[in-house]
Protein backbone atom coordinates (compact mmCIF):
# COMPACT_ATOMS: atom_id res chain seq x y z
CA UNK A 1 0.00 0.00 0.00
CA UNK A 2 1.30 3.14 -0.73
CA UNK A 3 3.18 5.21 2.21
CA UNK A 4 2.48 8.79 0.72
CA UNK A 5 -0.57 10.39 0.46
CA UNK A 6 -0.24 13.05 -1.98
CA UNK A 7 -1.54 11.55 -5.44
CA UNK A 8 -1.20 13.60 -8.29
CA UNK A 9 -4.03 13.85 -11.23
CA UNK A 10 -1.77 13.17 -14.30
CA UNK A 11 1.59 14.41 -12.83
CA UNK A 12 4.37 11.76 -11.12
CA UNK A 13 6.47 13.28 -8.34
CA UNK A 14 8.87 11.39 -6.80
CA UNK A 15 11.77 11.56 -3.79
CA UNK A 16 15.14 9.77 -2.89
CA UNK A 17 15.61 10.41 0.31
CA UNK A 18 17.34 7.84 3.59
CA UNK A 19 16.46 8.38 6.62
CA UNK A 20 19.14 8.56 9.22
CA UNK A 21 17.37 8.20 12.71
CA UNK A 22 17.78 4.35 12.32
CA UNK A 23 21.36 4.24 13.70
CA UNK A 24 20.32 6.86 16.62
CA UNK A 25 16.47 5.67 17.37
CA UNK A 26 16.49 1.85 16.69
CA UNK A 27 19.43 1.03 18.07
CA UNK A 28 18.44 2.23 21.02
CA UNK A 29 15.07 -0.04 20.84
CA UNK A 30 17.32 -2.97 19.49
CA UNK A 31 14.86 -3.70 16.75
CA UNK A 32 18.06 -2.12 13.48
CA UNK A 33 18.24 -5.61 11.82
CA UNK A 34 14.34 -6.04 11.40
CA UNK A 35 13.18 -2.55 11.54
CA UNK A 36 16.45 -0.80 8.86
CA UNK A 37 13.83 -2.28 5.88
CA UNK A 38 11.17 0.58 7.53
CA UNK A 39 13.58 2.99 7.50
CA UNK A 40 16.49 2.96 4.81
CA UNK A 41 14.83 4.48 1.37
CA UNK A 42 11.54 6.38 0.10
CA UNK A 43 9.47 5.03 -2.11
CA UNK A 44 7.95 6.97 -5.30
CA UNK A 45 4.38 8.22 -5.63
CA UNK A 46 2.35 10.67 -7.05
CA UNK A 47 0.49 13.56 -5.37
CA UNK A 48 -3.40 14.41 -5.49
CA UNK A 49 -5.34 15.92 -3.33
CA UNK A 50 -5.68 17.46 0.24
CA UNK A 51 -7.90 19.08 3.87
CA UNK A 52 -7.47 19.29 7.59
CA UNK A 53 -6.98 16.76 10.13
CA UNK A 54 -8.86 15.58 12.82
CA UNK A 55 -8.19 16.67 16.38
CA UNK A 56 -7.17 14.80 18.85
CA UNK A 57 -7.56 14.43 22.59
CA UNK A 58 -5.05 16.43 24.89
CA UNK A 59 -3.12 16.17 27.95
CA UNK A 60 -2.21 18.58 30.74
CA UNK A 61 1.51 18.12 29.71
CA UNK A 62 3.75 20.75 28.36
CA UNK A 63 4.51 19.80 24.20
CA UNK A 64 8.45 19.36 23.62
CA UNK A 65 8.25 21.44 20.65
CA UNK A 66 7.99 25.05 19.66
CA UNK A 67 4.50 26.63 19.20
CA UNK A 68 3.33 26.09 16.07
CA UNK A 69 2.38 28.60 13.17
CA UNK A 70 -0.17 30.68 13.79
CA UNK A 71 -3.95 29.26 11.05
CA UNK A 72 -2.72 31.81 8.51
CA UNK A 73 1.29 30.91 8.31
CA UNK A 74 0.07 27.42 8.13
CA UNK A 75 -3.11 27.28 6.22
CA UNK A 76 -4.97 24.20 6.74
CA UNK A 77 -2.68 22.16 8.45
CA UNK A 78 -4.13 21.77 12.22
CA UNK A 79 -1.79 22.33 15.25
CA UNK A 80 0.21 19.78 17.08
CA UNK A 81 -2.43 18.01 20.06
CA UNK A 82 -0.72 17.58 23.40
CA UNK A 83 -0.94 14.08 23.82
CA UNK A 84 1.29 11.87 26.07
CA UNK A 85 0.31 8.21 24.46
CA UNK A 86 2.31 7.32 21.42
CA UNK A 87 -0.44 5.67 19.40
CA UNK A 88 -2.79 8.53 19.56
CA UNK A 89 -0.55 10.62 18.49
CA UNK A 90 0.97 8.31 15.82
CA UNK A 91 -3.13 8.23 14.88
CA UNK A 92 -3.30 12.54 15.01
CA UNK A 93 0.06 12.37 12.34
CA UNK A 94 -1.18 10.40 10.35
CA UNK A 95 -4.47 12.42 9.99
CA UNK A 96 -2.39 15.60 9.31
CA UNK A 97 -0.33 14.12 6.85
CA UNK A 98 -3.31 12.46 4.73
CA UNK A 99 -5.65 16.32 5.06
CA UNK A 100 -4.49 18.88 3.19
CA UNK A 101 -6.32 21.60 1.35
CA UNK A 102 -4.48 23.44 -1.38
CA UNK A 103 -7.42 25.85 -1.97
CA UNK A 104 -6.49 28.08 1.04
CA UNK A 105 -2.61 26.60 1.95
CA UNK A 106 0.45 27.41 0.12
CA UNK A 107 3.37 24.81 -0.22
CA UNK A 108 5.49 26.72 1.90
CA UNK A 109 2.32 26.94 4.69
CA UNK A 110 1.97 23.19 4.41
CA UNK A 111 5.96 23.14 4.96
CA UNK A 112 5.48 25.49 8.26
CA UNK A 113 2.55 23.81 9.78
CA UNK A 114 4.33 20.07 9.67
CA UNK A 115 7.28 21.73 10.94
CA UNK A 116 5.42 22.44 14.26
CA UNK A 117 4.68 18.51 14.69
CA UNK A 118 8.33 17.43 14.68
CA UNK A 119 10.70 16.70 17.80
CA UNK A 120 12.70 19.33 18.75
CA UNK A 121 15.23 17.13 20.06
CA UNK A 122 17.44 17.18 16.53
CA UNK A 123 19.47 13.59 17.56
CA UNK A 124 15.90 12.00 16.97
CA UNK A 125 14.28 13.98 14.47
CA UNK A 126 14.18 13.42 10.63
CA UNK A 127 12.85 16.49 8.85
CA UNK A 128 13.47 15.36 4.97
CA UNK A 129 11.63 11.87 5.86
CA UNK A 130 8.45 14.67 6.60
CA UNK A 131 8.96 17.45 3.99
CA UNK A 132 9.69 14.43 1.08
CA UNK A 133 6.41 14.08 1.66
CA UNK A 134 4.73 17.11 0.00
CA UNK A 135 4.97 17.46 -3.84
CA UNK A 136 7.73 20.17 -5.56
CA UNK A 137 6.23 23.94 -6.09
CA UNK A 138 5.57 23.05 -9.50
CA UNK A 139 2.95 20.48 -9.09
CA UNK A 140 1.60 21.91 -5.41
CA UNK A 141 0.49 24.49 -8.00
CA UNK A 142 -0.61 22.10 -10.50
CA UNK A 143 -2.72 20.84 -7.64
CA UNK A 144 -3.82 23.90 -6.63
CA UNK A 145 -5.65 25.35 -10.43
CA UNK A 146 -7.36 22.15 -9.65
CA UNK A 147 -8.53 22.88 -6.06
CA UNK A 148 -7.25 19.52 -4.93
CA UNK A 149 -8.06 18.71 -1.34
CA UNK A 150 -8.01 15.71 1.41
CA UNK A 151 -9.71 14.82 4.12
CA UNK A 152 -8.83 11.42 6.53
CA UNK A 153 -10.40 9.33 8.73
CA UNK A 154 -8.30 7.24 11.09
CA UNK A 155 -9.12 3.47 11.51
CA UNK A 156 -6.47 2.21 13.61
CA UNK A 157 -3.27 2.24 15.06
CA UNK A 158 -0.44 -0.52 16.70
CA UNK A 159 2.90 -0.92 17.50
CA UNK A 160 4.38 -3.52 14.56
CA UNK A 161 4.76 -7.44 15.66
CA UNK A 162 8.81 -6.41 15.89
CA UNK A 163 9.00 -3.47 17.57
CA UNK A 164 6.69 -4.94 20.38
CA UNK A 165 8.65 -8.02 20.52
CA UNK A 166 11.57 -5.71 21.31
CA UNK A 167 10.23 -3.97 23.99
CA UNK A 168 9.12 -7.37 25.55
CA UNK A 169 12.90 -8.68 25.37
CA UNK A 170 14.51 -5.39 26.84
CA UNK A 171 11.85 -3.26 28.40
CA UNK A 172 14.52 -0.80 29.27
CA UNK A 173 15.87 0.00 26.05
CA UNK A 174 13.18 2.32 25.18
CA UNK A 175 14.50 5.28 27.80
CA UNK A 176 17.24 5.68 25.78
CA UNK A 177 15.40 8.07 23.31
CA UNK A 178 11.55 7.19 23.89
CA UNK A 179 10.94 6.79 20.61
CA UNK A 180 7.89 4.41 19.58
CA UNK A 181 7.32 2.94 15.96
CA UNK A 182 3.41 2.68 15.48
CA UNK A 183 1.78 1.85 12.57
CA UNK A 184 -1.65 3.53 11.69
CA UNK A 185 -4.33 2.44 8.80
CA UNK A 186 -7.07 4.68 7.53
CA UNK A 187 -8.53 5.86 4.91
CA UNK A 188 -8.43 9.30 2.72
CA UNK A 189 -11.40 10.88 0.80
CA UNK A 190 -10.39 13.18 -2.19
CA UNK A 191 -11.38 15.99 -4.08
CA UNK A 192 -10.53 18.46 -6.89
CA UNK A 193 -11.99 19.85 -10.04
CA UNK A 194 -14.49 17.48 -11.48
CA UNK A 195 -13.40 14.82 -9.50
CA UNK A 196 -13.14 12.50 -6.50
CA UNK A 197 -12.31 9.38 -4.84
CA UNK A 198 -11.50 7.68 -1.59
CA UNK A 199 -8.28 5.24 -0.86
CA UNK A 200 -7.20 3.23 1.92
CA UNK A 201 -3.90 4.39 3.99
CA UNK A 202 -1.37 2.91 5.99
CA UNK A 203 2.26 4.72 7.68
CA UNK A 204 4.60 3.57 10.15
CA UNK A 205 5.85 6.71 11.93
CA UNK A 206 8.37 7.10 14.53
CA UNK A 207 7.02 9.26 17.50
CA UNK A 208 9.05 10.57 20.76
CA UNK A 209 6.86 10.38 23.92
CA UNK A 210 9.15 11.08 26.88
CA UNK A 211 7.84 10.77 30.39
CA UNK A 212 7.79 14.38 31.12
CA UNK A 213 6.51 15.68 27.81
CA UNK A 214 3.80 15.38 25.14
CA UNK A 215 4.26 13.87 21.81
CA UNK A 216 5.96 14.46 18.92
CA UNK A 217 6.84 13.36 15.50
CA UNK A 218 10.57 12.08 14.86
CA UNK A 219 10.25 10.49 11.21
CA UNK A 220 7.99 8.68 8.64
CA UNK A 221 9.47 5.35 7.54
CA UNK A 222 9.43 4.35 3.70
CA UNK A 223 7.62 1.05 4.03
CA UNK A 224 4.50 0.25 6.22
CA UNK A 225 5.29 -1.69 8.84
CA UNK A 226 2.76 -4.72 10.10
Amino acid sequence: MPNSPWQGVGANWSANRRIALVALVLTALLVVAGCVAWFTGRSDHTPQSAPAAPSASTSSKPSPTAPGPTPQEAGSVPRPPQIADPIAYAKAVAAMLWSYDTRNTSRDQQLAGMRAWMTAETTYADWASISGQVPDPVLWSRMADQDQHASAAISEGHYPALFKQALAEDPSAITEAYVYVVTVHGKQKLAWKGGGGAEDRAVTVAVQCRPDRDCALAAIAPRVAQ
